[in-house]
């Protein structure tokens, strides 16, 4: 099977609340999985907000990881969702990350945020991940990124070979969201996949958050959006679509990685 229904999770985020935040996202993961979602989506942060009190709010780590793998099981659906994790060590700076449960409640991926966002110091609080991962969920290949990743063209091109699907999960900003829109289009039209951005709305600590989340397909053409109020946005993803796409518009195989070392 190569066809994925997709639900984005767009809500409200109670600053640094964790279980006020998982009582006002599972009522709309719910509605998400009765509307056929077969992938469940929550934004960048969804029990916290994007928080720089990194030490603190990563101790809900282990809560966060309890409930999106519980709801997964719960719902018999696939869940994904951001959250602050500890570092390896004490003295390591905490991570942002990403992780996606199975129907069975088991971890299927782990993503680590590649690119804090300096000019709100996350560098300062948060480190950077090392590696980009990819599942695939019901015959999709799905890799995540996370907000600030967007601004950067290189992880989604390398991963392109071996995905179908981009989920972008973000707390990004309503002052910033025509960059928001503008790169989520590109990079599927630049990578021919599907890219679902899945943002929160609402107001983090006096920074208004408009969501515009949206599915791009692999031309760029929006399947679904919302903005300015919660929702539950549902799609369909082909992986079928995406190769069919990519053979008839062979963009990919022109690529010349080996001559783009070279430039000056």
């Amino acid at each position: 099977m190569s066809i994925l229904t997709v639900a984005g999770i767009q809500f409200d985020i109670a600053w640094e609340a964790p279980e006020e935040n998982f009582r006002r996202a599972e009522p709309w993961m719910r509605r998400g999985a009765a509307a056929g979602g077969r992938l469940v989506v929550l934004p960048e942060m969804f029990a916290t907000g994007f928080s720089m009190n990194a030490r603190e709010i990563c101790r809900h780590a282990p809560a966060v990881r309890d409930f999106l793998s519980r709801m997964a099981a719960e719902l018999g659906v696939w869940v994904a969702g951001g959250y602050a994790e500890p570092g390896d060590t004490d003295e390591d700076r905490p991570r942002n990350a990403c992780s996606i449960f199975d129907p069975d409640g088991e971890e299927r991926l782990h993503y680590q945020k590649i690119h804090p966002f300096s000019l709100a110091g996350e560098h300062e609080h948060y480190a950077g991940g090392e590696t980009l991962p990819t599942v695939e969920i019901e015959g999709v290949r799905t890799t995540c990124l996370i907000c600030y990743d967007l601004r950067f063209p290189e992880p989604f091109r390398i991963a392109a070979d071996a995905t179908d699907l981009y989920l972008v999960i973000a707390n990004w900003p309503e002052v910033r969201s025509a960059a928001w829109s503008t790169l989520l289009r590109a990079r599927a039209i630049e990578n021919q996949a599907y890219v679902f951005g899945v943002n929160r709305v609402g107001d983090a600590e006096g920074t208004p958050h408009n969501g515009r989340s949206a599915l791009f397909d692999p031309l760029g053409h929006p399947l679904i959006a919302a903005e300015h109020q919660e929702a539950v946005l549902v799609g369909t993803v082909d992986s079928q679509r995406v190769v069919r796409n990519r053979e008839r518009f062979s963009f990919l195989a022109d690529r010349r990685p080996g001559t783009y070392q070279d430039l000056p």
